[in-house]
């Protein structure tokens, strides 16, 4: 049974090889072959071989889906003065972190595997055309299906974006970013978000096994307790100015993998019933 749960959720050697090695000038009268040589060619051909590929049955194949772009969005008093862009951060390594994290949150890092997509297979999904009704958890399904049709997992693992309303706006935050809330940069304030979902589906059925586990604007550690969450507040000069300077940012980059990090390993515990 489907059920809904919502809670507001980063290696070279090289070896010269033996034939490479400057041979002795040419004699008279060859002689035997060295054993010590032939030793140290074959300890160095061994150096060369390639590092061990995956193998063996997949338990979870993960669908990471949350870190091609970082959003950078401004919230003014009026609607004049806002302003949004997405930022490509795919040097920023976030997708690897999530799959990291699945191997760390379940310790069978043998069986989790990394699945691949094309750069479009989530487009229908992030940027859906407008539609009377519309059923994401479908047209999740449906990406899934196609793109783990030859995978042969036992789970699927799938982060995704996911749209938030911020408290007291009618703005939606939406998978992962930083806002600017204010006026000017001396008004105001600067928060880190992470806004996605956690969903496991059946690797036979395609059924979603668990419900999915929301990670919303990431203040849900601060929630209730009338404290800021360290994880998320950052200083209004932090903010990127322009909105591209963001990919560049240690701390914007920093903090966002430490808040992503923090939030998985709490959603993927639950998700997957660590």
């Amino acid at each position: 049974m489907i059920r809904v749960l919502a809670v507001a959720l980063i290696l070279s050697c090289s070896v010269t090889p033996a034939w490479a090695q400057a041979q002795p000038a040419p004699i008279a009268a060859p002689s035997a072959p060295k054993p010590a040589k032939k030793a140290a060619a074959k300890t160095k051909t061994s150096a060369r071989q390639a590092a061990p590929t995956e193998s063996g049955p997949c338990q979870i194949g993960v669908i990471p889906a949350v870190g091609d772009q970082f959003a950078v969005q401004k919230i003014g008093l009026t609607v004049f003065n806002n302003d949004y862009a997405d930022v490509p951060i795919e040097s920023w390594g976030l997708d690897d972190l999530v799959v990291a994290r699945v191997r760390a949150v379940t310790g069978s890092g043998a069986g989790v595997r990394r699945i691949a997509y094309s750069k479009q297979a989530f487009a229908p999904y992030d940027r859906p055309a407008p539609a009377l009704f519309r059923n994401p958890e479908s047209d999740l399904t449906t990406i899934v299906r196609q793109i783990t049709a030859n995978a042969g997992c036992a789970r699927y693992v799938a982060v995704t974006k996911l749209d938030s309303k911020l408290d007291g706006t009618n703005q939606t935050l939406r998978g992962i970013g930083v806002y600017h809330r204010g006026i000017g940069s001396l008004v105001g304030h600067t928060r880190l978000y992470s806004s996605i979902q956690v969903t496991v589906f059946d690797g036979q059925t395609y059924a979603v096994s668990k419900k999915p586990f929301n990670i919303n604007l990431g203040l849900a550690l601060a929630r209730g307790f009338g404290v800021e969450d360290p994880l998320t507040k950052l200083e209004n000069s932090a903010f990127p100015e322009p909105a591209a300077a963001a990919a560049t940012s240690a701390t914007l980059r920093d903090g966002t993998r430490a808040l992503l990090a923090t939030h998985l390993d709490k959603a993927l515990s639950a998700a997957l019933g660590q």
